[in-house]
């Protein structure tokens, strides 16, 4: 009877293991909150969102321990109200880059508007296609977007299962009160319009320039940069075509602020025809950091 039990635990316990998807650092930081009180009640929000990323199966496949997804969701919290918190989020995904010991980051931005309900011993519950609570939805929603992304940038629309996954949150959130999921929210920035960028087939582009830039562009550049190169080179032009159907859309603004010194790095070894084409494409896709590309001619081959 010992045994079998022994046996069921240890069957358990790898099949724990052989769910996990995310390698994923977390932290509830309540630094900025006025007097933030039980400072154990963002410890344990912290240990329960660890453990409901990492025991959960999310991936439609199995991953191995090398394939699991490298992210970071990094909570600020500015204001707590009873059970009531708000804050942002940092939002960050890396990936290995092919035969290097490079690792390139996919996603790097920070939701400003994150607000939900937790009191210490709560449950941290989740079913798909159900609201059961804006906290696990709000994870689960970029929990999706990093397995969409990354999986773009390994095979062509690789990421389309979780894309869809990320709209099913989106519309189950519409009359949600808590922001960040309203098309009527200004600016366009929030989850409605990165989901609407990402699922609008006037935008496909976007996919094809994840595709493009990593596993044809960066994932070769160690064996054959020039070559690798070429091809981010044409991955840009891409972008260009989808800001030239409509500028300043949400994607295109987190893809340049978290690519813009990668890209500058990367084209600083480039011939002058490349840097001339790049500098001219980022500063019309991307003027925020216009004066910035001009770092790319700083250096020259």
């Amino acid at each position: 009877m010992k045994r079998t039990l022994l046996t069921c635990l240890l069957f358990l316990f790898i099949g724990a293991i052989s769910a996990q998807d995310f390698q994923c650092q977390v932290s509830v930081n309540a630094n900025q909150v006025t007097g933030n009180g039980n400072q154990q009640r963002y410890n344990d929000l912290q240990q329960k969102l660890y453990t409901f990323i990492h025991e959960r199966k999310w991936c439609q496949y199995t991953l191995k321990t090398n394939e699991r997804i490298e992210c970071a969701l990094q909570i600020n919290l500015t204001e707590v109200a009873g059970d009531v918190m708000k804050g942002t989020m940092n939002i960050i995904l890396q990936r290995p880059v092919y035969k290097a010991s490079y690792k390139t980051t996919l996603v790097n931005f920070q939701d400003k508007n994150i607000q939900f309900t937790y009191a210490e011993g709560d449950p941290l519950e989740y079913a798909d296609n159900t609201n059961l609570s804006q906290f696990t939805s709000l994870i689960a929603y970029y929990l999706n977007l990093f397995l969409a992304v990354e999986f773009d940038s390994f095979s062509m629309n690789g990421g389309a299962p979780y894309y869809n996954n990320c709209q099913s949150i989106v519309n189950l959130n519409q009359s949600s009160k808590e922001k960040g999921w309203n098309v009527a929210e200004s600016g366009q920035n929030n989850r409605y319009w990165i989901t609407e960028n990402l699922t609008n087939s006037t935008y496909s582009k976007v996919h094809d320039f994840y595709y493009q830039y990593h596993r044809l562009g960066l994932d070769v550049m160690n064996e054959t940069p020039d070559a690798g190169r070429a091809v981010i080179l044409e991955s840009l032009k891409l972008l260009q075509q989808v800001n030239a159907q409509k500028s300043n859309l949400a994607i295109v603004r987190i893809i340049c602020n978290t690519k813009y010194e990668e890209i500058i790095n990367i084209f600083k070894e480039g011939m002058p025809s490349e840097k001339t084409q790049v500098v001219n494409i980022m500063k019309q896709i991307d003027p925020t950091n216009s004066s910035k590309y001009d770092a790319i001619n700083s250096t020259s081959k």
